[in-house]
């Protein structure tokens, strides 16, 4: 008698997942993701964000939106910061909270407008952050999971800003930390925001997928 073996669900991949391969990355699975953990080394790529730039591919992240009049109040329920203090153009980094204060996860909220926010959640913890966000804000506004259409590059290091706004017509070596724009990104209409999770300058690109390979190049 033999026994079924268990099936194994395959890794999700980015829409930069070929590009990661012609590069030789060592991919490996991460969260249900296949992603790449290094090219050249670790050491070598270490030194290289910290002294010039890297280019990181974090698309398996989140992109969850939030939309109309009441959407503000909506994630205020939901976050421990002050989301009425954000303009446009602004972002915070925050967590999301359970009533008895386990938390959901950690993320950044970015306001677009007073009734267009977006977040950007883990990528291991998209489902249940979707879910939660479901079950709290949807008698209040809309609720729209974005993330298998959006890509998010981040460009990371002291030559970062420049490197991007060498790319772009717009002043985005003007935008200050964590806050965010509209614009055109080697002529790929792109989201720019000023927040990442180096420890360095640089941005957060995130562009629809269509896209997202011609931007990487």
């Amino acid at each position: 008698m033999t026994t079924p073996s268990a099936t194994t669900t395959a890794p999700k991949r980015t829409a930069l997942y070929d590009r990661h391969v012609a590069s030789g990355a060592k991919i490996i699975d991460f969260g249900g993701w296949a992603m790449p953990v290094q090219y050249s080394g670790i050491l070598d790529e270490h030194k290289a964000v910290r002294t010039a730039a890297g280019m990181f591919d974090v698309s398996h992240m989140g992109e969850v939106l939030f939309k109309g009049p009441r959407a503000r109040e909506a994630i205020q329920k939901l976050v421990t910061n002050d989301v009425y203090k954000l303009q446009d153009g602004q972002a915070m980094y925050t967590v999301a909270c359970r009533p008895h204060g386990g938390i959901v996860d950690d993320l950044i909220v970015y306001r677009q407008a007073e009734d267009d926010f977006l977040i950007v959640v883990n990528a291991g913890n998209i489902a249940k952050d979707v879910a939660w966000f479901h079950e709290q804000a949807d008698p209040i506004c809309e609720v729209i999971d974005a993330s298998d259409s959006l890509s998010l590059l981040a460009v990371q290091g002291p030559r970062a800003v420049a490197l991007v706004q060498s790319l772009s017509k717009q002043p985005l070596a003007e935008l200050k930390s964590f806050h965010h724009a509209r614009a055109e990104v080697a002529g790929f209409p792109v989201a720019v925001a000023r927040t990442g999770y180096t420890g360095e300058d640089g941005f957060e690109i995130l562009i629809v997928n269509l896209n997202a390979a011609r931007l990487w190049d």
